[in-house]
Order: C-alpha cells, then sequence, then structure tokens
C-alpha cells in the first residue's frame, strides 16, 4: 500500500525548494517524488487521495515521505486540506525578501514569454507576484492547525550563505541525519536564467502544463531535472546586474510591510536586518 508524506515543503516559490528537492531527494532516509510540484492541495483536489497516494507507490521504508509544493502556503484551502488528507504533518517554509522574490518570479516569466514587458506593468497585472509575498497570510493558516513545533521557517539568504547550515535545520527539523554536501551542492546558488530561445522555452513550458494536466507529473519532473534539458534552453544571468527599478521596489515594500510585521511578531524572525525593512 502507498505511504502518504509526513513531509511537505508549502511554499513559497522562488526561495530555494527546486535546490531542497534535489539535495533531500538523495538522503538515504528521505523519499520524495521524482516531481516536484504536484499540486494536488490546490489544483488537482478532486482526483482523490487514492491518485495522491498513487505518487508515493514507490517509498518504502524512508523515514521521511514529502512532496515538495511551492504553491500550497497561498491557496485558501490548502492548509485545511493537508490536515483533513495527512493530519499532523510537518510543514516547511523557505522565506526570501519579497522584493527580490517577485522580481525573480518575474524574470521566470519572462523568460518563458509569459506576462508583461516590465515589471511595474507585471505588478498591475499579475497578481501572485505580490501575492505569493503574503507569507504571514498564509502561515496563519497552516498555525492554525498545526503546532509551532511542526512548521520549520527557513531563509533563503541562509541558504545562499551556508547551504550546509540550511540544510543541517531542515534535517534536524525531520528527525533525520545529517546530509554532508558536496563541493558542487555548497556552489549552488541557484542562479537566474533567460531562455536562448523564448518561443522555444514558451512552448515547452506548455506542453509541461498540458502533460502534467493528464496525470503526467513524473514525466514532467524528470525532463525538469534533466540537466541537459535546462542547458539547451537557458542560459545563466547575474542576478546582480539586473535589478528591478527602485519605484517598483518601493511598491512592493509599501504593499507587504504589514506582512513583515506579521512574520517577525509571530516568529521572531531577523527580517528588518536581513531584508533592510
Amino acid at each position: 500500500m502507498s505511504r502518504l508524506p509526513n513531509f511537505l515543503y508549502v511554499g513559497p516559490d522562488k526561495a530555494g525548494s527546486s535546490w531542497l528537492h534535489e539535495t533531500l531527494i538523495k538522503h538515504p532516509d528521505c523519499y520524495l517524488t521524482p516531481s516536484k510540484d504536484l499540486y494536488y492541495f490546490d489544483r488537482y483536489y478532486d482526483r482523490g487521495t487514492e491518485w495522491y497516494a498513487a505518487q508515493f507507490k514507490d517509498a518504502r521504508d524512508e523515514q521521511v515521505v514529502g512532496e515538495i509544493c511551492q504553491d500550497y502556503l497561498f491557496h485558501p484551502e490548502a492548509a485545511r486540506r493537508i490536515h483533513d488528507t495527512l493530519g499532523n504533518v510537518r510543514v516547511m517554509v523557505s522565506l526570501r525578501d519579497p522584493v527580490d522574490r517577485a522580481w525573480s518570479s518575474y524574470l521566470y516569466m519572462r523568460k518563458h514569454g509569459i506576462g508583461p514587458d516590465t515589471f511595474a506593468e507585471a505588478l498591475r497585472s499579475r497578481p501572485e507576484l505580490l501575492e505569493h509575498g503574503r507569507y504571514a497570510t498564509g502561515l496563519d493558516r497552516f498555525l492554525e492547525l498545526y503546532p509551532r513545533e511542526h512548521v520549520h521557517v527557513g531563509l533563503f539568504d541562509d541558504l545562499e550563505a551556508d547551504p550546509q547550515a540550511f540544510l543541517d535545520g531542515v534535517t534536524d527539523f525531520l528527525g533525520i541525519a545529517h546530509q554532508p554536501l558536496g563541493t558542487k551542492e555548497r556552489e549552488a546558488r541557484l542562479p537566474a536564467a533567460s531562455a536562448r530561445s523564448v518561443r522555444v522555452a514558451a512552448a515547452v513550458r506548455r506542453g509541461a502544463d498540458w502533460v502534467r494536466e493528464h496525470d503526467g507529473a513524473r514525466v514532467v519532473g524528470m525532463v525538469k531535472r534533466s540537466p541537459l534539458v535546462h542547458r539547451a534552453l537557458y542560459r545563466p544571468i547575474d542576478r546582480a546586474a539586473v535589478r528591478p527599478d527602485a519605484r517598483d521596489v518601493l511598491t512592493v515594500r509599501r504593499e507587504l510591510g504589514s506582512e513583515v510585521e506579521a512574520l517577525e511578531g509571530t516568529f521572531g524572525l531577523r527580517l528588518r536586518e536581513s531584508w533592510g525593512w
């Protein structure tokens, strides 16, 4: 019989979820689905628990069985659905400066030919850029259902500064052995990228969405994780050399300032120090 997860990464996007998936999937005491982002508890909940359980059919006696999905934090029903389906699982988020997260998400849109030509226009027309920075609102839904000790909050700044310490915090939270990182994994800094051909990248993304809609998440995950595919489609860019306009930064900070205050009050995070709010 398939096992259901006892661990979920619930968001946000552009805050290290791919790195975390690629790292934890190698841990001998942890089983993760080959495909990140099953989207069961938001997009595909009508497929039922049997469908979801089938995604974990290859899990054996690993101590941790988990899914990493970047959008559950923001769906208004996801926390309740997770609790009703899985019970008192362990939940994790990795928080990133909301401006940097929104900007990185915008760059991702652009490399796939999605959205307006400017960040300012995208902030007006793509509400998810701001909504996915409302970390406190999303976390509150989980804290209504889960004890604080079952919710792990990591910071993307810490991942960039010291990947091993960041990972050690996760494995301690999960109650599994530390996993030493190799040189390549320590040097991975989740580089931003641009499409070699926006038209081709957009077509590939549409194809991936179609395959996922037709129950092909495993195939999508295998393709997305292929270094050859990534190198063929994208080229790295220097994130530090590409920055949003200062006026757009102020827009995001004004919109999400209350969320930062709420996070500080609940978790005591050093947000103003590390994010400059």
